[in-house]
């Protein structure tokens, strides 16, 4: 046979046998000191959101049980819990830590949202670092990079299942996903390269879990979704570490995390656009402690309420159009429950109308009980899907409201990318405004900025601040 001398460069390409899955690993492995100072301050400002939402969220009754149990099982540990300061010792192990501070800042509704993959990264990957951070007292480097690698697992495994089928089909994205997000943090902070990254994917696809029941029949599971993806991402990372071997394509295999649990999946979408699509740019930082896909409606009637100073008195009807989702998932009576108020699009309508669902406070259950919002609620029709919506969802989130009065004025607002958004983000002093209201007199005016210049020092010891 005549050798062949064909030059290297026109040669077939030998055909790529890896994994997604291992392909995504060896990118997110690859990144260490290698990520733009641009996406290291979009994870400072990930970690400041979040910590303020774990400052507010640690003292509700569901928090403070998630805590108990931490500090309880955890043992003795380096990394702190919040809101654990009347306890002898509020330090535990980092699985427990980020436990703990994942189900505080999952507490209310208002940590942030990728609204593609309708999922909050913030109250799984944050926590997860910061613990494994200070258990290995990292550097703030270190510390940034592991939230933006975070970031990027969790959001692409969450876009790549098929999102919007696979909350419909029961399934709480934020839970299911956010091992995969957990994982990465905790891998970049033990020095992962792309085979032990992947087995640390393969192991967490065991451990992902959390349904949508809560938004059916209630109760205070949803609350802990967040921290227990946060501590099971950790438990597949030490176990990857000490050796445990993961399935190849855990996330996109046969029987895989995208195709056991989606519906629809877009397996492309792992890790198409590696490098250049970033999931922490696609952020929502939410003004308001409700579900995320009735921030549209929100503001809308918020909108309405500020231009023409509508008297809920003269209001007869309200009626409101929403993706599938929203329709489906949140028509229902938020009277019921803290969790219902802020899964209601009938409530927050009405709650924009009489209150400030910017404050916590309105979700608070003394305040949900009032007779003139139940009277309000009980005015809006039941919601309406619209296809204008539905095409844009969750990328988008959209939302029309269309109040009648008893004169028969009828005012309507549509909102397309809402405030908070990557169509609409939030300033830095809204940002910054944000973090002073969650955390009241619990910590001196001006930390964020404070936390933000610290960061900066990126070779010292993360934490302290």
């Amino acid at each position: 046979m005549a050798p062949d001398n064909r030059s290297p460069s026109r040669r077939p390409m030998a055909p790529d046998f890896t994994s997604p899955s291992r392909r995504l690993a060896d990118f997110l492995a690859g990144l260490t000191g290698r990520v733009e100072d641009r996406l290291l301050h979009r994870a400072g400002d990930a970690l400041v959101d979040t910590l303020g939402c774990m400052i507010q969220g640690a003292a509700q009754p569901w928090s403070q049980a998630a805590i108990a149990h931490a500090l309880a099982n955890g043992g003795g540990g380096s990394a702190f819990v919040i809101g654990a300061d009347n306890c002898a010792s509020s330090y535990t192990t980092p699985a427990m830590a980020a436990f703990a501070n994942g189900s505080s800042a999952h507490a209310f509704e208002l940590d942030d949202v990728h609204e593609e993959a309708i999922s909050h990264p913030g109250a799984v990957v944050v926590p997860a670092a910061m613990a494994l951070a200070e258990d290995r007292e990292a550097t703030n480097l270190d510390l940034l990079e592991a939230i933006l690698i975070g970031y990027e697992a969790m959001g692409r495994a969450g876009i790549a299942v098929g999102p919007a089928a696979h909350m419909l089909a029961g399934f709480h994205p934020t839970s299911m996903s956010g091992v995969f997000g957990s994982a990465a943090a905790a891998g970049r902070l033990l020095g992962f390269d792309g085979q032990t990254m992947n087995h640390a994917f393969g192991l967490a696809v065991s451990l992902a879990s959390g349904t949508m029941e809560f938004a059916s029949s209630g109760g205070m599971a949803k609350r802990i979704h967040a921290g227990r993806a946060a501590e099971a991402g950790l438990l597949a990372a030490s176990l990857a570490a000490r050796g445990v071997e993961g399935a190849d394509d855990g996330l996109a295999g046969r029987y895989g995390f995208c195709r056991v649990f989606g519906v629809e999946p877009q397996l492309d979408r792992l890790t198409d656009e590696l490098g250049s699509r970033w999931m922490i740019d696609e952020i929502t930082v939410k003004p308001y402690a409700a579900c995320s896909d009735i921030h549209p409606l929100i503001q809308a009637t918020a909108e309405l309420q500020a231009e023409h100073r509508i008297d809920p008195a003269q209001i007869v009807q309200i009626e409101a159009e929403c993706p599938t989702k929203a329709a489906t998932q949140n028509d229902m009576d938020g009277t019921v429950s803290v969790m219902a108020a802020q899964y209601s699009a009938p409530f927050n309508i009405a709650a924009a109308l009489l209150a400030d669902p910017c404050d916590p406070a309105t979700y608070r259950p003394e305040r949900i009980g009032d007779p003139a919002l139940a009277e309000l609620q009980a005015k809006v029709a039941p919601l309406q899907p619209a296809p204008e919506f539905d095409r844009t969802y969750a990328w988008k989130m959209g939302g029309r409201v269309r109040i009648t009065t008893a004169r028969g004025k009828v005012f309507e607002r549509t909102v397309h990318g809402q405030k908070g958004s990557m169509h609409d983000p939030l300033s830095r002093p809204e940002l910054d405004a944000k973090f002073e209201r969650l955390v009241g007199g619990l910590a001196p005016a001006g930390t964020a900025d404070d936390i933000r210049q610290a960061l900066h020092d990126r070779h010292q010891p993360a934490g302290g601040w």
